[in-house]
């Protein structure tokens, strides 16, 4: 099994990197983040996760272990695959996602493409006890997640939702309506900056 690799970015495509290790191109699947930050020849150390089935043997990059782990952790769900796995990790982080899964927040899941409400579902009932309740950076407290929530549902990612709860100041005795509105006053803030 291919664990880890070490090599120079030859070529990005929407979906993968090829890396050149000493002479030899390794097409690498990666999520979004990992191919949004690759620099065509640039030097990269990629966590891996070889996926061997009948018809292929196909290679899946990560920045860190955590997210390989999870990557391994989703594709063991039935009805989870590589792609959906991919799709996943590409719309939240590998701290967000296992927080949203702990945390049952299928609706998180179901944004990614080709998971649907049933499949999101699916995953939060196989995992949610197999993953850490820890809020990610970000979220100040489990008294937030319900601010966090209810921006989710007007619209704005979780990592969007965690980053204006932290960096929001919320009096924890304040009802939860005006936590929100404190909440959107900063993306209101940041906007006209």
């Amino acid at each position: 099994m291919i664990a880890r690799i070490h090599g120079e970015i030859a070529a990005r495509n929407p979906d993968s990197l090829i890396v050149d290790v000493n002479g030899v191109g390794y097409l690498v699947y990666a999520p979004a983040g990992v191919i949004a930050r690759a620099k065509i020849a640039a030097e990269v150390t990629l966590h891996t996760c070889l996926v061997v089935r009948e018809d292929a043997m196909t290679l899946y990059g990560f920045t860190d272990a955590q997210e390989q782990r999870l990557f391994q952790t989703l594709i063991a769900v039935n009805g989870v695959g590589p792609k959906v796995a991919l799709a996943l990790l590409s719309i939240l982080k590998a701290d967000e996602l296992s927080y949203a899964i702990a945390s049952g927040n299928a609706a998180a899941l179901a944004r990614a493409p080709g998971v649907g409400q049933k499949l999101a579902s699916r995953i939060v009932l196989d995992l949610r006890d197999k993953l850490t309740t820890a809020a990610p950076i970000g979220v100040p407290g489990v008294e937030s997640e319900e601010v966090v929530a209810a921006l989710m549902g007007l619209g704005y990612s979780q990592a969007e939702a965690a980053d204006a709860v932290a960096r929001s100041d919320l009096p924890s005795d304040a009802p939860i309506e005006e936590k929100v509105r404190l909440a959107l006053a900063h993306f209101a803030r940041t906007r006209a900056d």
